[in-house]
């Protein structure tokens, strides 16, 4: 067993009740700037930025409004970053022909010198669809053919060349072409199509909140999928852990904050990399960019060597 890699989806550009904090919702640019230089110092896999173009008035309170675009945040961050990578969790690439998302994400691979991992998923908002007219009760069978064919446009022709039921292309030179010979494509969502799509299709699976106990049936089913398919290769198995804070909050962090010093935090953390995960996705609690970099600076530093 190895000790998993981790990351971080940034605070402030996405800010949905869910999980915001109130801090967030004055802060900005300069937030954005030094989470993302913190990951970059603390020894983080990655950081991760949400893709919505729009959220309808029935969602707004719960989701809010604020959604920054993820291929410029991206870009905007690997110009001030040296070693993370760059992770979108998730790009509904649904919505936009894949010619299009290919040469916006081959662009970030290649300003980025080979930093992005594109993380894709199905999406959940019907009114974001029919604005874009794309047909939201098909958006499965449409994100499997946007899979396949930006393995080909991301892929290290030049010419790539696609021909499926939605999307057909050939003859179209894209330059740059990304850094990496192969972006590692992640497929998000814990549906069973999701489940599935990603054994199938996917370098990785990137769960969205399963609970410790059933990423273990999840993983079976994975493996089981990919066994029957003949598919070998590596595979990052991810899991979201709980909230955390490390060492003792003078504060008021939920009940289900995993807190205490480095030691038990690497305790209780270890389990995901028993039960096969390869990349945790961690958020701390904090109640400003202060005590949030501090808290990634004593994870990097305490925690992570302990896993």
């Amino acid at each position: 067993m190895s000790a998993p890699a981790y990351g971080i989806q940034l605070p402030v550009q996405s800010q949905s009740t869910i999980y915001a904090e109130p801090w967030e919702a004055a802060a900005g640019v300069a937030d954005l700037v030094e989470v993302a230089r913190a990951a970059d110092r603390a020894g983080f896999a990655y950081i991760a930025g949400c893709d919505h173009v729009g959220v309808p008035r029935r969602l707004a309170a719960a989701m809010g409004t604020t959604w920054y675009d993820p291929v410029a945040t991206l870009s905007f961050l690997a110009g001030v970053t040296e070693r993370v990578r760059l992770l979108s969790h998730v790009a509904v690439v649904g919505l936009r022909h894949p010619l299009a998302t290919a040469k916006q994400y081959a662009t970030l691979d290649h300003l980025s010198g080979g930093r992005l991992i594109l993380g894709v998923g199905a999406g959940h908002v019907r009114e974001e669809f029919e604005a874009l007219g794309v047909d939201f009760d098909r958006r499965g069978p449409v994100l499997d053919e946007c899979v396949d064919a930006l393995r080909e446009a991301l892929g290290p022709d030049e010419f790539p060349e696609h021909h499926g039921k939605l999307y057909d292309f050939e003859g179209l030179g894209q330059r740059p072409r990304p850094a990496q010979p192969h972006v590692p494509l992640w497929v998000g969502g814990s549906s069973p199509a999701a489940v599935r799509r990603a054994a199938l299709k996917g370098d990785g699976w990137l769960p969205q909140g399963d609970p410790r106990d059933r990423l273990p049936a999840q993983f079976a089913r994975i493996r089981e999928l990919r066994e029957r398919a003949g598919i070998e290769g590596p595979f990052t198995m991810g899991a979201i852990t709980e909230p955390l804070y490390v060492g003792t909050p003078a504060w008021d962090v939920g009940r289900r904050t995993l807190t205490g010093p480095p030691d038990a935090l690497a305790e209780s953390l270890r389990a995901y990399g028993e039960m096969g995960v390869h990349q945790i996705q961690v958020r701390f609690r904090c109640r400003d960019r202060a005590e949030l970099v501090d808290q990634m600076a004593a994870f990097g530093a305490e925690t992570a060597p302990l896993l």
